[in-house]
């Protein structure tokens, strides 16, 4: 009995043996399988909060963004949308300024280049004529120096009466020709009078614009109660804006009416020479009229 039980209970313990090694590597693999799966479970754990804490924005719409950077709050746009009537009355007046500066010396420019040309053909045409009423028909009709000429030969025809014969003829045809050149110097000094003007006044219109534009920032400071820089950056842009267009106003105005004043001392230089010889043709009588000429002195 003993020895038919000892080859079961050799049995038994090798079954024992057999599963107590088992046991450790069934456990090894069981956490070797099951490590992947936590560390999936922590990386979507982790990552699921950090992709739901930060939402993308949706994009802004393309025709916003353009307006937002095309457009300059603080501009003279801007200044003139915004702006009081104050504002918008300084802004008018500096403008009209301007465009009268630039109409005036462009005209007078023109105007002394058409004087001068008129000089030359007076020096070639004029005074290589056989008589002074030929002379003064080869003349351009608009011709200042036609001008002088007939007032000088129809004060040598109308020397006389009561009253004209106490006038000597000599001073008679010097009062009649310095009239004439009077009447085209203040011809080419219209319109300086307006560039002093602008140029003395154009730059307290834009310290006016100023004044008022730095008391549109300072009311805003008062109202808002602090001195934030969109408070006070409108009006005080405003305020300089101003300024500048009053600067660029006034000073072409003044280098224009000095520059102009100058060219008109060189045009009346050649007019008052022109008189003075067509003064001393009249009274020598060297270039015959088809008419007679008083030259008695009273």
């Amino acid at each position: 009995m003993k020895k038919s039980l000892k080859p079961l209970k050799n049995m038994t313990a090798a079954g024992v043996i057999a599963m107590s090694t088992l046991l450790p590597l069934q456990t090894v693999f069981a956490e070797q399988s099951a490590t992947p799966n936590t560390s999936a479970v922590t990386e979507t754990v982790v990552t699921t909060p950090a992709t739901a804490a930060t939402p993308t924005p949706p994009p802004l719409p393309a025709e916003a963004s353009d307006e937002k950077a095309g457009y300059n709050p603080y501009g003279l746009e801007a200044m003139w949308k915004e702006g009081d009537i104050v504002s918008k009355i300084t802004l008018f007046i500096l403008v009209v300024m301007s465009i009268g500066t630039w109409y005036i010396m462009i005209s007078k420019c023109l105007q002394q280049s058409k004087i001068r040309k008129q000089a030359k053909e007076a020096e070639h045409q004029f005074w290589e004529s056989s008589s002074l009423d030929n002379a003064t028909e080869n003349l351009d009709e608009a011709s200042v120096y036609r001008f002088i000429a007939e007032k000088g030969i129809k004060s040598t025809k109308n020397h006389g009466g009561t009253l004209l014969e106490r006038i000597d003829f000599n001073t008679w045809v010097t009062i009649s020709i310095s009239r004439a050149i009077d009447k085209i110097q203040n011809h080419l000094s219209g319109g300086l009078a307006f560039l002093a003007t602008v140029g003395s006044t154009a730059p307290f219109v834009g310290l006016f614009g100023t004044v008022w534009g730095i008391y549109h920032a300072l009311t805003a400071i008062g109202v808002s109660g602090q001195a934030s820089i969109d408070k006070v950056a409108g009006p005080v842009g405003e305020a300089l804006i101003m300024t500048a267009i009053g600067l660029a106003v006034a000073v072409p105005a003044v280098l224009g009416y000095n520059w102009l004043t100058r060219r008109n001392k060189a045009v009346m230089e050649e007019v008052r020479t022109f008189g003075s010889d067509l003064h001393a043709v009249l009274l020598s009588g060297e270039i015959t009229t088809n008419n007679p000429v008083n030259r008695d002195v009273k």
